[in-house]
């Protein structure tokens, strides 16, 4: 029952959070960081406590433990070049395949562990939101046959132009709400022309983030994704809830 509830709650406290920076940025709050910073834990105590509370077997954590180990060691391999990550393309790997809830919990697996070698600090929680979102939106779109719809045996034929594209939006996704945040938190008074100049100044990492996402979505998806398929059937692993 407490399963089924948290899970019911996920989807409106994941809206919550970009509602309340929106709220923030528009009204300039008080303490405005520290507001945002609880909501966006909120979601992912959430999230976490969900995972939990279902009570999942060793063999179905290993694929979300697994997939968000390789993407933090990627963030931290690439960490020499500026937004040059594959984590955006993992989360997108593992929402499709595994779920939303496993495309979710890779992301913020991702962020919190790398930052142990990359640095904590106030970021962290949005980076594993926004990276938990990318994988949360990729699973959504995979349930509505946005990527490719799957036989009777369960094997999909991936529509790789439509995830590569959204690949490179949800990496814009991913930049807009840290800007947001950046934006909300640190710039005071907001005014257009600073809201402006803050996005503006993330646009060229932003991008480069986006096109990484599609180069590593080209090299990795369809060999990645056949063979969890195929571990995912072998070994009775999580569906798609």
């Amino acid at each position: 029952m407490l399963a089924r509830v948290l899970r019911a709650l996920e989807a409106p406290l994941l809206v919550a959070v970009p509602l309340v920076l929106a709220l923030c940025a528009f009204f300039q709050f008080d303490q405005t960081a520290l507001l945002t910073l609880v909501v966006a834990f909120a979601a992912l105590a959430l999230f976490f406590a969900s995972f939990e509370a279902s009570a999942p077997a060793l063999r179905q954590i290993m694929p979300t433990v697994v997939l968000g180990a390789i993407a933090a060691a990627g963030r931290i391999l690439f960490a020499p070049l500026p937004s040059f990550k594959p984590v955006s393309a993992i989360c997108v790997v593992a929402g499709v395949v595994f779920g939303r809830r496993c495309g979710f919990m890779v992301g913020a697996l991702a962020a919190l562990v790398s930052n142990f070698f990359l640095g904590q600090g106030a970021w962290t929680p949005w980076q594993m939101y926004a990276w938990g979102l990318v994988g949360y939106l990729a699973g959504v779109l995979a349930d509505h046959g946005a990527f490719g719809r799957a036989d009777a045996d369960g094997v999909r034929t991936p529509r790789l132009p439509v995830i590569c594209v959204y690949g490179f939006l949800s990496a814009l996704l991913y930049g807009f709400l840290l800007n947001t945040w950046t934006l909300v938190g640190f710039v005071h008074p907001i005014t257009p022309a600073s809201a402006v100049l803050t996005y503006a100044a993330a646009l060229p990492f932003d991008f480069v983030h986006g096109a990484a996402t599609v180069v590593f979505l080209l090299a990795i998806f369809v060999p990645w994704s056949k063979k969890l398929e195929r571990i995912k059937r072998k070994y009775a692993l999580m569906g798609r809830g």
